[in-house]
C-alpha cells in the first residue's frame, strides 16, 4: 500500500463529515454585496459626481472666460464651437482645443495679474 492510497480514504472521510451542515447560500452572497456597496460609495459615485460637474462647467464656457487646460496652458477663450474652442494664450497667439481639455475656469482678471 502506497502513501497515496493511505491518504485518499482519509480525504473521502473528511469530505463526508463536512457535508453534514451546508451553509445557507444567501449568507455567502452577503460579503459580495457589502463589497459592491462599499465600492459604489467610495469609488463609483464620487467619480460620477466629478464627471457631472466637469460636463456642466464645459457647457457653460463662453467667450472671454479665463481657463486652464489639463496640459497646464492658461488663456482667455476667444471663440467657442460645438466641440472645440479657441484660447488666446498670449497677444496674437491662439490655440484650438477640445472643450474637454479645460480643467478649470479662473476668476475674471486672473491672467492680467500674472
Amino acid at each position: 500500500m502506497s502513501l497515496l492510497d493511505a491518504l485518499i480514504p482519509a480525504a473521502h472521510a473528511q469530505a463526508a463529515a463536512g457535508t453534514a451542515a451546508a451553509p445557507n447560500p444567501w449568507l455567502q452572497l452577503v460579503p459580495l454585496i457589502l463589497l459592491f456597496v462599499v465600492f459604489w460609495f467610495l469609488l463609483i459615485r464620487p467619480q460620477m459626481k466629478r464627471q457631472k460637474e466637469h460636463r456642466q462647467m464645459v457647457d457653460k464656457l463662453a467667450k472671454g472666460d479665463e481657463v486652464v487646460t489639463s496640459g497646464g496652458i492658461a488663456g482667455r477663450i476667444d471663440d467657442v464651437g460645438e466641440s472645440f474652442l479657441t484660447v488666446e494664450i498670449a497677444d496674437g497667439t491662439k490655440v484650438k482645443l477640445q472643450k474637454g481639455a479645460v480643467s478649470a475656469v479662473l476668476p475674471k482678471g486672473t491672467l492680467k495679474s500674472l
